[in-house]
């Protein structure tokens, strides 16, 4: 097993399963103390200067479950949370239901009694629709089963033998919503990080499928790679939708339902799960050493109704570049990502982007043993281009942000994300009802501008990565905005005639 999956390991299943609960309590002093991580969020993020008005909170993995709680402390955290900017989630556990409720209700009695989100990880009741047993195999030309491996330590079956683990995964689902109806409690916001299951299409997965008679067989033109990208993703989405999103927003038809990597975009990805790798023949887009991969357009066949891209600083984005500075190297494959996510997002499906700081180190995405100058140790993203990566997003469309990051990784996460939501609030006008002005990625280190229209009143940013600082002219909406640099600033300009 490669050492990346122990990232998803700790970011997946640790706080969904295995999170031990811890009661708030009050110590010798009368103040609340709360889960270490939960306390690590309140030490680190101030209360916020400029209202988020009825703007999505932000959302952070350490923020997350505190355990049982009475009434009167689930309200006491919210509130804290709040000033802060920060919306809480608990975790469904379907394997104890009942315990769950106990962690789950009070904090939701609480959401609603302050009119906030109920917000809710629903992560642990989607696993697994390729749950290894031989019902989901793939069967060769001998009616012998088989699984892809290729994935790690997850056995990937076939594609066209899962609509039998549809209802029991839906039956999870359907246990708490109608737990949280019969309790008149809303669900505003909920989440699902399903990653490694289901059909997917990437390693040797492509191979398996055309040993198993059953792909073939449901799939005419598997010669096609395309073809048989378009297949699995559109069963893919349908086991979304049916098991996840429908027995939600069937009885919460306002409810925020979504997927970790699950939204709109131009039909290419420029970026690689920890777990994918790419294979030589397949569709991509070359940019330097970069291979971005086609992508099918999976998100409307899922119902969702947010939209969640990743914008992680991924080790092997590094050495797909020359740029100088190296900064650039993850600000440009960020800056595409999002831009992709807020281009062909529409208006009335937020955005929210899962972010981090640290580099997530995945070694190479090739097949192939790589060579030291394909794997050369990728330098940490500095402070200054993140924030200025944050900024630029909240400016090309994204709604707010969802924060990944393992324990040991909490403190420094916080104190880098939070200052930036916390200021971005001052232009709360803008973020509700400005309009991108631009999606342009530049192809080489230079300036970089952003900005949301209202009327003829623009709020802009613009970040250099050269020393050249001359002023900027470009058109918006029949006139021109003249951008002077300004590091480290918004600014609020008009545009002249």
């Amino acid at each position: 097993m490669n050492h990346c999956y122990n990232v998803s390991f700790c970011r997946i299943f640790i706080p969904i399963f295995f999170a031990i609960s811890l009661t708030g309590y009050a110590d010798d002093t009368n103040r609340m103390t709360w889960p270490e991580s939960i306390q690590l969020v309140l030490d680190t993020a101030k209360p916020l200067a400029f209202s988020r008005g009825h703007r999505l909170p932000l959302y952070l993995w350490p923020a997350m479950n505190p355990g049982k709680v009475s009434d009167a402390q689930a309200g006491e955290l919210v509130r804290l949370l709040d000033e802060r900017g920060i919306g809480l989630v608990c975790s469904w556990n379907h394997a104890n239901v009942n315990g769950s409720l106990a962690e789950c209700l009070p904090v939701a009695r609480a959401q609603k009694k302050l009119g906030l989100r109920v917000n809710i990880n629903a992560s642990g009741l989607i696993y697994s629709f390729c749950d290894g047993t031989e019902e989901t195999a793939h069967i060769d030309e001998n009616g012998k089963s088989f699984f892809d491996e290729t994935f790690g330590t997850k056995t990937m079956g076939c594609p066209f033998r899962l609509d039998h683990r549809i209802l029991p995964i839906r039956e999870r689902f359907e246990q708490f919503v109608d737990a949280y109806r019969k309790e008149g409690l809303p669900l505003d916001f909920v989440f699902t990080d399903w990653e490694i299951d289901g059909p997917l299409e990437w390693n040797r997965a492509y191979d398996a499928s055309k040993r198993c008679k059953v792909c073939r067989e449901h799939i005419p033109q598997l010669s096609d790679f395309l073809a048989y990208q378009d297949a699995l993703r559109q069963i893919r989405s349908h086991l979304q939708r049916v098991a996840y999103a429908e027995p939600i927003l069937e009885q919460f038809p306002k409810c925020l339902v979504g997927n970790y990597a699950v939204y709109p975009h131009n039909g290419w990805r420029y970026w690689y799960d920890y777990f994918e790798r790419y294979v030589d023949g397949q569709p991509a887009l070359h940019d330097q050493k970069a291979h971005y991969r086609h992508w099918s357009n999976d998100f409307q066949g899922t119902g969702f109704t947010f939209a969640m891209p990743v914008v992680y600083p991924w080790s092997w984005t590094w050495n797909w570049y020359d740029f100088q500075p190296g900064d650039y190297r993850w600000f440009y494959n960020a800056l595409l990502v999002g831009s992709n996510a807020g281009l062909y997002t529409p208006e009335s499906i937020p955005i929210i982007p899962f972010v981090h700081w640290h580099t997530v180190d995945v070694g190479t995405c090739e097949e192939e043993t790589p060579s030291p100058a394909k794997t050369a140790k990728a330098e940490q993203m500095s402070e200054w281009a993140y924030r200025e990566i944050l900024w630029h997003l909240l400016l090309r469309g994204s709604d707010t942000f969802f924060l990944w990051c393992t324990a040991e990784e909490n403190a420094k996460e916080v104190e880098l994300l939070h200052p930036v939501w916390a200021a971005a609030q001052e232009y709360g006008e803008f973020l509700e009802r400005g309009t991108p002005i631009c999606f342009d990625v530049p192809s080489q280190p230079g300036p970089v501008i952003s900005g949301l229209r209202m009327g003829n009143r623009v709020l802009v940013r613009r970040t250099d990565f050269t020393d050249e600082k001359k002023p900027i002219s470009i058109r918006v909406g029949g006139g021109t905005l003249e951008i002077r640099t300004a590091p480290g600033q918004c600014r609020v300009l008009e545009i002249k005639d």
